[in-house]
């Protein structure tokens, strides 16, 4: 049966060539980074020569790079590191309600050690309500997280114009707003580097690197706590370093730099062909901004909602079909709660269930979008006949509930 994989928001595979960059360090080049002896100190220096690559592409100093095991530890090193170095400053932390959970979750945590969050509302094509955020801040804020771009549909925020606000309100307060951006949708696949952001969060396994290793971009300047105590990274984060995945890292890094704007043009007009057909089945949506969003989504990624039915029914209709795709966020997958990203977009619990997530990658192909659009009209229909929604004064109703269309 023809295996089609359409969840490259969730991961991706690793590119045979950063694959290639990493065995060495996984068979003869094996020495521990700490170790004095030559082994380790050539691991040391693959290491080093890989945090420069990324800070290239970062425009950032190496100084700067705290290589971690993936993006929710670079987010809870920098949202918890931050706030338990600062707490002398201020107690308050400003996110929004549709994070990655690694935020939320690093945010939750917070509130049981004294401090106070604001989680801002977004609108209904799914972009972070400016004004409210910036209404938000006080006296008392020292720090902002939102992400760059939102791993169940794709909107990319206006991070630039958020960290203006947060300059501007610094120099206003006199005081230190810092903001950071989970970065870990967007990094190789459109631009984001130091002048955007204090701190950065990335992951390899999201752009065809291998999984178990991410990074911290932080601002020289700031302080943070470690959360993960040890001497490796200027004591800010302990732990064995893995040398053969850092490689590898800075290798998807730079062929992502090379290959990103073909790919993203590949990618666009894949899309473009997908949404319209799949909008022409009834009572079919697109949830946030919908068709010519331009570069406010990221290429490759659209959530559809469809009216009655349950997106995990047609996952799994997809799935014995040969197509792998995904209803949100692969970190959340084990909840039976309703995206909390499509809820936040005012979406009703109902509506919500009804998603579908397809993310597109470098591999995919017409003939894949094809075949997709070959069984999904069939199984959308066939689950319908089996909703329990059939009188029209229930469809009527239920139709005119939906905000993101």
């Amino acid at each position: 049966m023809k295996k089609i994989y359409f969840d490259h928001a969730a991961t991706t595979h690793l590119d045979s060539k950063v694959l290639e960059k990493m065995l060495p360090y996984l068979k003869t080049k094996y020495g521990n980074a700490s170790s004095l002896h030559n082994y380790g100190q050539e691991s040391k220096d693959a290491i080093e020569k890989a945090r420069k690559e990324l800070a290239n592409i970062l425009k950032c100093s190496s100084e700067e790079i705290i290589f971690t095991s993936c993006g929710s530890e670079s987010d809870s090193l920098a949202i918890i590191g931050y706030a338990l170095a600062n707490k002398s400053k201020g107690n308050h932390i400003i996110t929004s309600k549709f994070e990655h959970p690694a935020v939320l979750e690093a945010c939750k945590f917070l509130e049981t050690q004294g401090f106070e969050i604001s989680y801002i509302s977004i609108t209904k094509q799914g972009l972070v309500d400016i004004e409210k955020l910036k209404k938000s801040i006080t006296k008392k804020t020292i720090l902002v997280s939102i992400m760059h771009a939102n791993n169940e549909i794709g909107t990319i925020q206006p991070i630039e114009e958020i960290y203006k606000i947060c300059k501007d309100k610094s120099n206003e307060y006199k005081t230190k707003i810092v903001f950071h951006t989970d970065a870990v949708q967007t990094f190789g696949k459109i631009e984001i580097n130091s002048s955007m952001a204090d701190m950065i969060s990335i992951s390899a396994h999201k752009f065809y690197g291998p999984k178990g290793i991410g990074l911290l971009y932080k601002k020289s300047g700031i302080n943070i706590k470690p959360i993960i105590h040890g001497h490796q990274e200027k004591n800010l984060r302990g732990g064995t370093y893995n040398t053969a995945s850092i490689v590898g890292m800075a290798e998807a890094a730079k062929i992502a730099q090379k290959e990103k704007d073909v790919i993203n043009k590949k990618l666009k007009n894949l899309t473009e062909k997908l949404t319209n057909e799949v909008l022409k089945i009834e009572n079919t949506w697109i949830n946030g901004i919908g068709k010519g969003a331009g570069e406010n989504k990221l290429p490759g990624l659209v959530n559809f909602g469809f009216l009655l039915i349950e997106g995990e029914s047609i996952l799994m209709h997809l799935d014995n079909k040969g197509i792998m795709c995904s209803t949100g966020s692969a970190c959340s997958s084990d909840s039976l709660q309703a995206s909390h990203v499509l809820l936040a977009l005012g979406l009703k619990p109902e509506e919500a269930h009804g998603s579908l997530r397809i993310s597109l990658g470098k591999e995919n192909t017409e003939e894949d979008i094809d075949y997709f659009l070959s069984v999904l009209p069939e199984i959308v229909e066939k689950l319908r006949n089996m909703s329990p929604f059939k009188n029209k004064a229930q469809l009527k109703s239920f139709k005119g509930n939906s905000t993101c269309r």
